[in-house]
């Protein structure tokens, strides 16, 4: 099992995102994504997302807003993975040359045109809503095969 961030920095109209190109092997190769990753020992979500932003962009988050959790059960090498979503409104710094591949500010709009993960354009019109979500994407051969979203209004306390 693997614990893990998923993280969509804004300013804007505009979201961070990560088109994934540079690693050989990796599951997500062609792709478009936020940043994050795996957490440590130790971590809680909010500090993995922290330092994942920090080291995929060069970027500080000052503020993180919890989304949501997604479940991807045997994603990849036969390992399910847990991610805590994180919209991130506030933040300070230069961009990086990511190691994990090319960062570009894409009009909020025209995310969904672009090679993402296909379970991802089910949750993604949901972030800069007042609602958390949670759900369940299942893959197989990297074909999304079945997906559950429960999408949660927020009330005002």
């Amino acid at each position: 099992m693997k614990l893990a961030t998923l993280c969509y920095i804004q300013d804007q109209g505009k979201t961070l995102m990560l088109n994934r190109i540079k690693k050989q092997g990796d599951i997500h190769l062609g792709k478009w994504n936020g940043v994050g990753g795996k957490m440590e020992a130790g971590e809680t979500p909010q500090e993995c997302a922290v330092r994942e932003i920090r080291e995929e962009t060069g970027l500080i988050a000052k503020k993180l807003l919890y989304k949501g959790f997604l479940t991807f059960p045997e994603f990849a090498k036969q390992e399910d993975w847990y991610v805590f979503v994180f919209v991130v409104p506030e933040f300070e710094g230069m961009l990086i040359d990511s190691p994990e591949g090319v960062l570009s500010w894409i009009d909020d709009e025209k995310i969904l045109d672009l090679p993402l993960w296909e379970g991802d354009r089910f949750f993604l019109p949901y972030l800069n809503q007042n609602c958390i979500f949670w759900g369940k994407f299942i893959y197989k051969e990297k074909k999304l095969i079945f997906y559950n979203l429960e999408v949660k209004e927020m009330k005002s306390l």
